[in-house]
C-alpha cells in the first residue's frame, strides 16, 4: 500500500461544513425575515373578507327590517355578524371588531390607527377609490372600513 492512501480518512473537511452551515444559515435568514410580510398580508387579506361580510350581514339586516340600517350597532354586531352571539367577529389580532361611526370627509386619528380592531362605518356613503368614502348617497347605504397594516385602508359597501 502507498502511504498517502494509507492516511487519508474519510469525512468532510472544515471548509465543507462551514459552507453547508452558512448556506443553512442564509436560508433561516431568508424565512426569519419573509415570515413577517407573509402573516401582516394574511392578516391584511382576512379584514378584508370582514369588511366584505359586514356588507353582507347590513344587506341581510336591510332585507329583515323593510329597507332600514342599523341604530344600534352594538345589536347589530351581536345579532347578524356575530350569528346570535355564538361566533366571533374579531380581527385577526385577536380583538373584537368595534364598530364606529365616521364621517366620510374623516380619516381616522392617528390613535385610532394604532388600534386594528376599529371598523368605521359612514351612513349614506359607498366606496370609492382606494379606500376612500363618497357620501350623500342614499339614506340606506353605508360604507365599512378597516385599517390595514400594509397600507391603507379596506373598504366595502352595501
Amino acid at each position: 500500500m502507498n502511504a498517502q492512501t494509507k492516511n487519508k480518512q474519510k469525512g468532510f473537511t472544515i471548509i465543507e461544513v462551514v459552507l453547508v452551515l452558512a448556506i443553512a444559515a442564509l436560508i433561516f435568514l431568508m424565512v426569519f425575515i419573509a415570515l413577517p410580510a407573509l402573516q401582516r398580508n394574511q392578516r391584511d387579506t382576512q379584514r378584508k373578507n370582514d369588511v366584505g361580510r359586514a356588507a353582507t350581514a347590513l344587506t341581510n339586516y336591510s332585507s329583515n327590517n323593510r329597507g332600514a340600517i342599523p341604530t344600534n350597532w352594538g345589536n347589530f354586531n351581536t345579532e347578524y355578524m356575530t350569528n346570535n352571539g355564538s361566533d366571533e367577529f374579531a380581527d385577526p389580532t385577536g380583538g373584537p371588531y368595534i364598530f364606529t361611526s365616521l364621517p366620510a370627509s374623516s380619516k381616522p386619528t392617528a390613535a385610532d390607527d394604532t388600534e386594528r380592531a376599529y371598523m368605521y362605518y359612514t351612513t349614506s356613503a359607498t366606496c370609492g377609490t382606494d379606500g376612500n368614502v363618497v357620501a350623500n348617497q342614499g339614506s340606506r347605504k353605508v360604507a365599512f372600513r378597516v385599517k390595514l397594516e400594509g397600507a391603507g385602508y379596506a373598504c366595502s359597501s352595501n
